[in-house]
């Protein structure tokens, strides 16, 4: 008898990894990811209300409006001062974290991390030294952003409840470049804080309340160390987040880079 050969092509390695890619861009599971109208769903076409989902429900598109002023894009009104001060806050997040595992907030330990973390550590002092100068340029970039948008008259209405926000995050700038002035606990350190503790302890009413709760009693201490560590590490860092959130939600709702006089 003649053996009957099977003719049926079989799949090749293309045909089969087609067929894996469609089954699971047709699952729950990638329904679930991809949200209607992305390049990444099954069936996606070329069209004006797709390009809209694209946008509406990317999250990188979204920190972008679909359309942009001519006059935003253009270096030499804007110098990029609201993104450089933003790129600043990230690079000193970076680096900070870095700094945390090497520093640790006591008195009997805080010098000689800071020592160990130049001298032992690898690329220790580059990326200290990146987070100092990073700090600095950033109270440098957020004064100059404020005094461009000063000088555009961008806090003029409908942006004026902008221009608080803005003023709060310069303030939280300055705290948060001041107290990380306490953490290598040093002379230089001490005697900064001694100062700014006891201007704040000639605050009407509440001064000396306020100069106890910083110092964690009534003298600089390990207490004190702790409790700016804190403040540099979290608190502020935290605030200042949110008050970012806020303040570039309002930069598009408010209509954008305000235009030129």
């Amino acid at each position: 008898m003649a053996k009957i050969l099977d003719e049926t092509p079989r799949p090749t390695l293309k045909d089969r990894m087609t067929k894996m890619v469609d089954g699971l861009q047709g699952s729950q599971a990638w329904a679930s990811i991809f949200r209607p109208g992305s390049i990444f769903r099954k069936g996606y076409t070329d069209s004006p209300r797709n390009r809209s989902y694209v946008v509406m429900n990317s999250v990188l598109y979204h920190l972008h409006p679909v359309k942009v002023k001519r006059h935003a894009v253009k270096v030499s009104y804007t110098l990029c001062l609201g993104g450089l001060s933003f790129f600043l806050f990230i690079l000193l997040t970076v680096t900070g974290i870095f700094l945390m595992f090497f520093y640790r907030p006591t008195d009997v330990s805080a010098w000689n991390d800071i020592s160990n973390l130049q001298t032992s550590v690898a690329f220790g002092l580059l990326v200290r030294n990146m987070h100092r100068w990073g700090a600095h340029l950033m109270v440098l970039t957020v004064f100059l952003h404020m005094a461009r948008v000063f000088y555009h008259g961008a806090y003029k209405p409908p942006r004026e409840f902008n221009w608080v926000i803005g003023v709060v995050l310069l303030m939280l700038t300055l705290l948060l470049s001041f107290t990380g002035y306490l953490l290598p606990w040093d002379q230089l350190a001490l005697w900064a804080v001694t100062v700014g503790t006891n201007m704040m302890g000639y605050s009407p009413v509440i001064g000396d309340q306020v100069r106890f709760v910083l110092l964690g009693g009534k003298e600089i201490s390990g207490d004190t160390l702790l409790r700016w560590y804190v403040l540099h590490v979290l608190m502020l860092p935290f605030v200042i987040v949110i008050f970012m959130a806020v303040h570039f939600w309002r930069v598009r709702k408010d209509g954008g880079i305000s235009g030129p006089l």
